[in-house]
């Protein structure tokens, strides 16, 4: 008893408050990492690599060379497989670091700037919630992804860039059924209609309602690899949705759509980049 006091003793009268620092920024990157891939197939990886290591535990202890042979090589040359199949998760997490609040930090100035591209916003902002209830009580099928700070060059790509001052009866036209762009995602960089007729990825949740389609799974798969807010209108429901962070809200109505929207993407200069649309859940 008197040498394991004697051992604690030595342990913590050695513990400075660098040692102390230390322990609380490994517990901080552990517990932002095990957000990042909590809702990823990465979960399944690491509980598969705890299995292996148990295994090659117990065959290390039963001296089984063969299986020792294959498990250590499996470790070996499994790590760059690793890195191919799970290159998709491990882009979206690098880009989940990059969006940090550091990021948004300016050092000089930057308000005319600021001032200038919320009112753009506000202008889009109007020019999508009118065009979406127009679209929805048709039944006209709508996607549109808002960009934010991750950029969709691209997505952009993909499509045809207009470039075009946005409002109601544009919108209207780009997917107006049968019209070359209706087929297709407009991207919106800065509160300007940059791109129609865009591809965007599908989202491999597979725990969305039925219900939704093709349009509603890119939605969610854009969401999910940027910051962007998508808005999706069905053609099947006429139902208004906007997919953020990998999650889908659906049934807004005009004035809270322009609300969330105004939320997410007018910034503030007292609260800049920061913000986020609350009660983010999937309605089924």
């Amino acid at each position: 008893m008197e040498s394991l006091l004697y051992d604690m003793k030595g342990i913590f009268g050695s513990f400075t408050l660098t040692d102390f620092c230390d322990i609380l920024i490994v517990a901080y990157l552990l517990y932002q990492s095990v957000r990042l891939v909590r809702d990823t197939r990465v979960v399944q990886l690491l509980k598969g690599l705890i299995v292996l290591i148990g295994i090659y535990a117990v065959v290390s202890i039963a001296q089984l060379r063969t299986m020792g042979f294959l498990i250590r090589y499996l470790f070996q040359y499994g790590a760059l497989a690793l890195l191919i199949v799970f290159q998709p998760e491990l882009r979206r997490s690098l880009e989940q670091v990059g969006r940090t609040r550091f990021s948004n930090l300016q050092l000089f100035g930057g308000n005319a700037d600021n001032d200038e591209e919320n009112a753009r916003w506000r202008n889009a902002i109007a020019a999508i919630g009118e065009a979406s209830v127009y679209l929805s009580k048709r039944r006209i099928g709508a996607l549109m992804v808002l960009e934010r700070q991750s950029k969709l060059g691209e997505i952009v790509k993909t499509g045809t860039v207009i470039d075009a001052e946005p409002s109601a009866e544009i919108l209207g036209n780009i997917f107006f059924p049968n019209s070359p762009l209706h087929d297709g995602a407009l991207v919106i960089r800065s509160g300007r209609l940059l791109a129609a007729g865009c591809f965007l990825p599908l989202s491999d949740n597979f725990t969305i309602s039925k219900e939704m389609g093709t349009r509603h799974r890119a939605g969610l798969g854009m969401s999910e690899n940027s910051d962007a807010g998508v808005v999706i209108v069905s053609e099947e429901t006429g139902v208004i949705t906007m997919a953020v962070a990998g999650k889908l809200r659906r049934g807004y109505t005009k004035e809270q759509l322009v609300e969330a929207l105004s939320g997410y993407f007018i910034e503030e200069h007292e609260e800049k980049g920061d913000r986020k649309i609350p009660f983010f859940k999937v309605k089924k």
